[in-house]
């Protein structure tokens, strides 16, 4: 069996008991003389003309013969695109409902292969622009009837809406048979949907490919295929997507109507590819929305791996934030020529999960070292063993100090032995000492690693070292170093699990093979993050805190002479911002939280080339607009991320193929179409977003390119702090991007010319442990400009687990003298870059992270209590921001007034105006 559909055909007619019935349908057509049985009536001709063709008209247009296929209208003298006919049908619409259309249409003239069609409502209001919701779009060839289908849905009704076809190239004639719109659901068929209800219609191919459609492909239902070695996972029947030209051909469904903003939906679909040897592929499940000002966007909902050997279950969750005048749902991905196999589909609104509850650690033992025998001191390798066949030998002369990142975390300890693990007859790079650790890890204790670590003579290269964990079939990073020398160095790291593992080992690993490495006094440790963060509270109150002399004046001194003073903070200076999305400003409620909570903002991809010029010559800067509009009026402060990025998977394709000359120019037109139009506007920039990680653009353009690139900018623009940024600076597991290597890099650029303002540490990190963060900052504050963690984000299945981590980076960024600024890179569910690293659940609720978030800011306000002193002041220590004081004298008379603290280290003096106590 084998049936089959493509996009854009007119489908065959069926009988009624193979037509799903519409739950709460109402089959009465919106449009008046849908066929034109009477002519022109309820019909007008939209800056054109028309007139309607029938059996004994004698005009027929080529095959299109009215005897046989029945009347239609001509419009004709057309000058324009959206010239056509239209009707108005404002009193027989709701808003809120479900409307599809449907319409016989085809064109005639100086027609040139395919031409497209498209249904659209122009939305009048006298109190606003006139507004136009597309509908639909089809594809026709010359005489020849086809099928436009679509569905709208309006969230409120304008004064006026019009219903209108146009599309065909000025003289084109467009022929239209039939036009109907039925309404589909009412608003209130949505509520009383069982909730483990799918929306998708048609879900299993019971119904064969009803409700289904290609985009822009060929569907076809199959029981097997291959011979019979490809059946269904469940059910009779499956559908292919072939003939795919393009990655985004695949099966699709409109949803619309049928999914509320603001609420989760969870998808799940099974899939598998066939053919072109492909035998793996990236298979997606994707949401198109459209939006009722007509900006597309699409949501990816998940990704799976697929194979042509199994079936394999992809599952995702989605939210629509705004309003939504169309949503498709459909599974594309596989590279052309790929069939892409689908047995099921549905989306139903997404359970909540319960959180996690704390997790009960008993005996931590902080401080305290898993490993055996770390300081070799009975002179034997005992409890190590080697990884491969090389040697292990024990040797003097290693360091007898902790390494000083470790010693900031234990303190006062005993020294080191002076002995060492030589590893000899190494001939491959993962060859080293190892040691078992199963039985001695605690779930949800993040551990610090630390170690020194040094190579053997005969290097030509800079060898990486690396301390490394095999966690069942997973390997995890412990910290990395690159040494191009023969002393010691220090490797400092982390790691936490989450689930107990059936075997857990450590092993030192890295230089190439024949090259001869020593480790010495290796300890894993659980890190108190307490103990560490009472230690950065007390930090902050020394380098974030000033004295401030609040001096009364206006009125007798006898009458505030013993009042008493209560100081409260209102907001505190220190910047705290976070990413937001264009989408995100559609959702009330996130604007809600992001307003109260946050100081700046940068927008996630808004703002980056590949969105604001995605083809060449076609400029998109709206989103940025809309989101600047809404910062600049709210008093939130922006960073703009990026003009640049340095990274080649991140640069668009038509910028990749041009030659040298014509990517400098680009290159200036980047810089000068985005530092003129927002001039002032962006405090700072992130001129080449990860230098340490990319080299495209000095590829291509030479090494001159990145301090040019800067230079241009601060000429453009010199109001803005201009920012190097890139990740992993701050967690020592990535030698590439080690303190000591972005410090390099930026004297080179102060050197040659650039005007460097600021240092961004992207800051996404995993169990973050204080002293390896603020080593990295220490080191990079040498340079004596601004650090800001431009892109914060933790992550940890368990919400308690996750504050704890949120915490800890907050408390090491404020407590540090040289971060003056902290952004998350998000906050909200679904709408994050990594998983499990949201603060408010997708629906809106804060959870335990998001309540931690807020305590630690609470923290950050200073208060104080007292009375007025004999020389008629008040003397506090207190963080600079927004304050307001209240005065109550002994005769219960009140007076409130607000003063701010500025950022100085000096006290500040500040008379406060008592005239009317």
């Amino acid at each position: 069996m084998e049936v089959s559909r493509k996009d854009n055909e007119e489908p065959e007619k069926q009988n009624n008991n193979n037509v799903a019935s519409i739950i709460g349908s109402d089959r009465t057509n919106v449009i008046v003389n849908h066929d034109f049985s009477s002519g022109m009536h309820s019909w007008h001709p939209n800056c054109c003309e028309a007139f309607v063709v029938t059996a004994e008209s004698n005009v027929s247009h080529g095959v299109l013969d009215p005897s046989k296929c029945g009347s239609y209208v001509v419009v004709k003298n057309r000058k324009e695109t959206w010239q056509g006919l239209e009707q108005d049908i404002t009193n027989r619409v709701k808003p809120c409902s479900l409307y599809k259309v449907s319409a016989t249409v085809a064109v005639s003239g100086p027609v040139h292969g395919l031409v497209e069609v498209m249904a659209t409502l122009k939305l009048e209001s006298q109190q606003s622009q006139t507004n136009y919701q597309f509908i639909a779009k089809t594809c026709v060839f010359k005489e020849k009837w086809v099928r436009l289908e679509g569905m709208f849905s309006l969230p409120s009704l304008p004064e006026k809406v019009v219903f209108y076809l146009e599309g065909p190239s000025p003289g084109i004639d467009l022929l239209i048979q039939s036009v109907t719109i039925h309404r589909e659901s009412e608003p209130e068929l949505e509520r009383v949907t069982a909730e483990d209800e799918t929306i998708v219609v048609n879900p299993n191919f019971e119904d064969g490919l009803n409700n289904w459609s290609g985009r822009s492909c060929k569907i076809v239902l199959h029981d097997s295929m291959a011979d019979g070695k490809i059946v269904p996972e469940s059910g009779k029947v499956f559908a292919s997507a072939t003939e795919r030209t393009q990655n985004w051909n695949g099966i699709q469904q409109e949803i619309t109507g049928k999914v509320q903003r603001k609420r989760v939906y969870e998808a799940t679909a099974v899939v598998r590819i066939y053919g072109n040897n492909v035998t793996t592929a990236t298979v997606q499940a994707t949401l198109w929305v459209q939006n009722p000002n007509q900006r597309d966007q699409y949501i990816g909902i998940s990704t799976v791996q697929a194979t042509d050997k199994e079936w394999i279950h992809l599952k995702g969750k989605f939210l629509l934030n705004g309003s939504a005048s169309r949503v498709v749902i459909y599974i594309e991905g596989p590279p052309p020529g790929t069939d892409i196999l689908l047995n099921s589909l549905t989306v139903k609104h997404a359970e909540k999960i319960p959180p996690s509850p704390p997790p009960s650690i008993e005996n931590p033992a902080f401080g305290v070292n898993i490993l055996t025998n770390s300081h070799l001191s009975d002179d034997t390798t005992n409890g190590w063993f080697s990884l491969g066949n090389c040697t292990l030998s024990v040797a003097e002369g290693s360091p007898r100090i902790l390494p000083p990142m470790a010693r900031d975390s234990l303190g006062a300890h005993e020294r080191l032995s002076g002995r060492y693990i030589l590893v000899t007859n190494r001939t491959q790079t993962w060859m080293g000492p190892a040691q078992m650790i199963t039985d001695k890890l605690k779930l949800f204790l993040t551990y610090q690693i630390s170690v020194w670590v040094k190579v053997g003579s005969g290097i030509n290269s800079p060898q990486n070292v690396n301390v490394a964990l095999g966690i069942d079939s997973q390997w995890v990073n412990g910290g990395q170093v690159e040494i191009n020398d023969d002393r010691w160095h220090e490797i400092g790291g982390s790691f936490r699990i989450e689930k107990n593992p059936s075997k857990a080992l450590v092993y030192v690993q890295g230089p190439s093979s024949g090259i001869d490495l020593m480790v010495a006094g290796l300890q894993i440790f659980p890190v108190d993050r307490l103990a560490r963060i009472k230690h950065l509270k007390r930090q902050c109150d020394k380098i974030r805190k000033r004295d401030v002399i609040l001096k009364f004046a206006g009125v007798d001194s006898s009458k505030f002479s013993g009042a008493s003073v209560r100081v409260r903070q209102i907001r505190n200076s220190f910047p705290v911002g976070t990413c937001i999305s264009r989408s995100n400003i559609d959702n009330e409620d996130f604007v809600d939280f992001f307003l109260k909570n946050f100081n700046w903002a940068v927008f996630a991809n808004e703002l980056k080339w590949y969105w604001t010029e995605p083809e060449q010559g076609k400029l998109n800067y709206q989103d940025a607009d809309d989101m600047l509009n809404l910062c600049s009026s709210n008093n939130i402060e922006t960073r703009g991320h990026c003009i640049f990025w340095e990274v080649q998977a991140t640069v668009q394709q038509w910028i990749q193929n041009m030659n040298q000359t014509d990517l400098n120019n680009a290159v200036q037109n980047r810089l000068t179409d985005l530092l003129n139009r927002y001039k002032g506007k962006f405090k700072h920039y992130d001129v080449n977003n990860e230098m340490l990680h990319g080299s495209f653009y000095q590829d291509k353009l030479g090494k001159d390119i990145r301090v040019n690139m800067f230079k241009t900018a601060h000429q453009l623009d010199p109001s803005a702090t201009l920012f190097v940024n890139d990740y992993h600076i701050e967690d020592g597991c990535d030698p590439k991007s080690c303190p000591e290597k972005y410090t390099e890099q930026i004297l080179d650029l102060q050197e040659k010319g650039a005007p460097v303002g600021g240092i961004g540490i992207q800051g996404h990190i995993d169990s973050p442990v204080g002293p390896i963060v603020c080593s990295a900052l220490d080191k990079l504050g040498i340079l004596g400009l601004p650090i800001w963690f431009t892109e914060l984000d933790v992550s940890s299945v368990n919400e308690h687990i996750r504050a704890d981590d949120l915490e800890v980076m907050m408390w090491e960024a404020f407590g540090h003298p040289a971060v003056e600024g902290i952004m998350l890179w998000g906050f909200w569910e679904l709408f994050m870059s990594r998983d499990n690293s949201h603060l408010v659940n997708a629906e809106g609720d804060v959870n335990e992270a998001g309540k931690r978030f807020l305590a630690v800011k609470k923290d950050w306000l200073s208060h104080a209590n007292g009375h007025i002193d004999q020389n008629g002041a008040f003397p506090f220590r207190g963080y600079s921001g927004n304050y307001a004081v209240e005065v109550i004298t002994t005769s219960s008379s009140k007076v409130l007034k607000t003063f701010g603290v500025d950022k100085e280290d000096s006290s500040q003096v500040i008379t406060v105006d008592l005239q009317g106590l």
